[in-house]
């Protein structure tokens, strides 16, 4: 896979180095929400995953990249396309930033775009999705930033913190393809 490199940030495959990462990521319940995690993964089920992570977007029908700044080859977020569907040319597209410390200050923007980019470009996707916790004002932001429009919203479709919230579903169409 080509590196996606931007200004201040680039996206590369997940290695074995990242098994600290991924678990640490994956089994913080602060974020648990956003991922709609329930319970804590193993390093051994991670570890498999990594082992597994070379499929190609075609055969695994997702795909996760790590987010490192530059100067360092270290995760600091991931970013994913999933439920990648060829036929209808379209894919769901998350991400998250695991320090505070990266957050706001352009690393997800640069990030998104990388791959947005490359959806587009490389892999001829139609339409790219995501859902958003209502409430969730930064991914609220960011999204809005690159044109995803706001298509519908879930009632009560993430329970968190004993109280249901919202969950709105956003698009952006590749006027292009």
């Amino acid at each position: 896979m080509i590196t996606l490199k931007g200004t201040n940030i680039y996206l590369r495959a997940l290695e074995p180095e990242d098994l600290e990462f991924v678990y640490q990521l994956e089994n913080d319940e602060t974020i648990w929400h956003v991922s709609n995690t329930q319970t804590p993964y193993s390093k051994f089920l991670i570890r498999q995953y990594l082992e597994n992570a070379h499929q190609d977007i075609f055969e695994a029908k997702q795909l996760r990249l790590a987010v490192c700044k530059n100067s360092t080859s270290v995760a600091i977020g991931l970013i994913d396309l999933f439920d990648f569907d060829p036929v209808n040319n379209r894919a769901g597209i998350g991400i998250l930033i695991q320090d505070e410390t990266h957050r706001g200050n352009g690393i997800g923007k640069e990030a998104l775009q990388l791959l947005i980019n490359y959806s587009f470009r490389q892999l001829q996707l139609h339409q790219l999705y995501a859902n958003i916790g209502v409430d969730n004002e930064a991914s609220l932001n960011l999204f809005a930033t690159f044109g995803f429009q706001k298509i519908g919203v879930k009632k009560d479709w993430m329970y968190n913190n004993n109280s249901y919230h919202d969950e709105a579903v956003f698009q952006l169409i590749n006027d292009q393809h």
